[in-house]
């Protein structure tokens, strides 16, 4: 038997990724029935590789090595190698490669990891604190007293009559048809946003772009004139401030629009753009083979040209002039950015974002958009290093999003479901664990609650059935109880929980653009959106639930549960904060009751009682909270300090 499990501070301290410089100590556990010639460790990074050697401890069966990760960030590789008189063992990861407990192979092994940071790396303790909500400009609030919407150029189509669906013209479709959504609607509905709890706005992109969505870049340094003017975002920024809510912009800098004053394809701006001319001083910007017809693009989409980050005119005009595009929007009172196709951005070019925000705005946000592990995603052939120190703060959580929905679906169970959390915890900077943008409803997938609600797949739907479909009945009523699951995990995981617009109202729809309908005002699922306030309340309230320790708990078949607290006054960053204790426990099984025992040793509790009921009181026994949960329910216990009680 060897044995060794990451995600046990036993075996290895201190758990997860370090600073810079910082000790390690780790542990295997060896009993093959002959003492070995020789155990050793194997590290890696890049091509550099070094053996350490592992000393027998004081049981037998264990060795041991303790030294010190490099001074400068980097991910590394790991492996065991146990030499015998009948030939060499070799114990690695699982193939999984989920971290924990790992398995003997006879031959070198997949490795685990170790992600090493900067010592100074700190993300925002504002962002930590926060619950997000996504905003897709055209279809959240008309702001304009009489409806009108504002004037736009050019080939659009204007609906009518905000409840219609968004057009959907299949292979013809132009993202070309407005609601009239705009800013001044945002600054409208601030008083339903603070109301709700929210304290960050994430936009999607505001700049001038023909699109509704607003990926394909016009102008960098104009509002959309359908959005409004500067004087409205100005209005929106000061307004949300002075209501303890940020704004967060969407930065898309890997590609512009054709139709845009850099490029200028279609000749609607009085500017030379590169396609018009080689002497555009914008032309260096682009990548033509044969100009002007053939160029770079993004995905092969004729009207998004990619653009050379690293091109100096490019990267002084976003990144580095005194009223660079990054810094003007965060002198104009934008809190942060998020950096579309974060993977798809060269490395320098995040640093360059992170160093100049940061200098201007210390307490700036930098998120990207990566859908993987950023702690070592694969993009064109190399590994990207977002998370050690000098790149991003945070990221899009699409792996959180895709383990909580495999476990609501029953594609894993609570086992697998834990074993896969582990992995990202164990993977990210506490620093970025705690400020993950966890999502499970995103302008790029289709509506949550039309997920949960197992709607069939596109493909065996025509256009205008998908346009049209709505959950039946059964199934709605459902979704609606798994989608209560799913947002008490986002409440009570550490992270800053991101509600996409509309999703606290119950909307429904496929993937773009039915996932980009108009928010119902006055035709919201009252009862969800109580849920919502009611849960994000209790995340504002509790310090535990956003800096406190996190433990997952008893994780098998149909039950997840963890534990979230705070004791003696200071939380995981060594931040002064209040003392308190959460287990949150689901149940997914839509028909199937479960008796469930934790073991807690966070506190010495006689009751704890339920958050979301509060006639439910809990009495701990020998400090084990042993409960029966019925299908499709979530308790959040907690104990008497969470609510005042004396």
């Amino acid at each position: 038997m060897i044995y060794f499990n990451s995600h046990d501070p036993f075996y290895k301290s201190p758990f997860g990724a370090v600073k810079t410089d910082e000790k390690i100590k780790i542990r295997l556990r060896v009993n093959i029935g002959e003492r070995p010639q020789s155990v050793s460790l194997r590290f890696w990074a890049g091509e550099q590789e070094l053996r350490v050697k592992m000393t027998q401890e004081y049981d037998q069966e264990l060795f041991f090595c303790e030294f010190r990760v490099p001074s400068e960030p980097v991910v590394l590789w790991y492996y065991f190698i146990v030499e015998t008189r009948g030939g060499t063992i070799y114990y690695g990861n699982n193939k999984a490669q989920l971290g924990g407990e790992g398995r003997i192979y006879d031959y070198p092994p997949d490795s685990y990891q170790i992600t090493v940071h900067r010592k100074d790396y700190r993300t925002p303790e504002w962002f930590k604190d926060s619950v997000m909500y996504q905003i897709f400009v055209d279809r959240f609030c008309n702001g304009n007293d009489d409806g009108s919407m504002n004037p736009k150029k050019g080939e659009i189509v204007l609906h009518k009559n905000w409840d219609e669906i968004p057009e959907y013209g299949g292979v013809n479709y132009k993202a070309n048809d407005f609601f009239g959504g705009n800013l001044k609607g945002i600054t409208k509905k601030l008083p339903y946003l603070k109301g709700l709890g929210i304290s960050v706005l994430y936009l999607n992109p505001i700049f001038e772009a023909y699109s509704n969505h607003k990926y394909d870049t016009g102008d960098y340094t104009k509002i959309d004139p359908m959005f409004g003017t500067m004087e409205d975002f100005r209005e929106l920024c000061g307004t949300a401030k002075e209501n303890g809510i940020s704004i967060i912009l969407d930065g898309v800098f890997n590609h512009t629009g054709s139709d845009s004053v850099y490029f200028n394809r279609e000749g609607n701006y009085g500017s030379v753009g590169a396609c018009q001319s080689e002497d555009s001083k914008y032309y260096p910007w682009y990548r033509f083979s044969d100009h002007p017809e053939e160029y770079e693009c993004w995905w092969g989409f004729k009207t998004l040209p990619n653009v050379n980050e690293l091109e100096e005119s490019f990267e002084n005009f976003i990144v580095f002039d005194k009223d660079s595009i990054v810094k003007r929007w965060i002198r104009e009172g934008a809190a942060g950015w998020r950096l579309d196709v974060a993977d798809e951005l060269p490395e320098q070019f995040i640093k360059d974002i992170r160093s100049e925000v940061k200098k201007l705005d210390s307490d700036a946000v930098i998120i990207g958009e990566v859908w993987e592990d950023a702690s070592n995603k694969v993009s064109y052939g190399e590994m990207r290093s977002y998370l050690l120190g000098d790149e991003l703060d945070s990221v899009m959580n699409y792996p959180f999003r895709s383990i909580l929905l495999s476990f609501l679906h029953g594609g894993i169970d609570g086992d697998r479901f834990k074993q896969e959390i582990y992995s990202l915890y164990e993977n990210y900077p506490k620093e970025t664990f705690y400020a993950l943008m966890n999502l499970v409803g995103s302008h790029d997938r289709a509506r949550i609650k039309t997920v949960l609600g197992e709607a069939p797949v596109e493909y065996n739907l025509s256009l205008d059935e998908i346009a049209h479909y709505r959950l039946p009945e059964e199934r709605d009523r459902v979704a609606d109880r798994k989608l209560r699951l799913a947002s008490a995990v986002q409440m009570t995981f550490p992270g800053v929980p991101c509600i996409y617009y509309g999703d606290e109202a119950g909307m429904q729809g496929y993937k773009d653009p039915f996932n980009r309908g108009t928010y119902p005002w006055g035709h919201e699922d009252q009862a969800l959106v109580r849920w919502y306030r009611e849960l994000i309340s209790l995340r504002n309230s509790s310090d535990c639930l956003r800096t406190g320790e996190f433990k997952l708990a008893y994780c098998a078949n149909d039950i997840i549960s963890w534990i979230r607290c705070i004791r003696e006054g200071k939380d995981v960053f060594g931040n002064v904060r209040e003392n308190g204790f959460a287990l949150t426990v689901i149940n997914k099984s839509e028909s199937g009751s479960h008796w469930v025992e934790v073991d807690i040793i966070e506190g010495e509790f006689d009751f704890l009682y339920d958050a979301l009921d509060p006639g439910f009181i809990l009495p701990i026994i020998e400090n084990k909270a042993r409960l029966h949960m019925h299908p499709l329910q979530c308790r959040i216990l907690m104990d008497r300090k969470a609510f005042g009680v004396k």
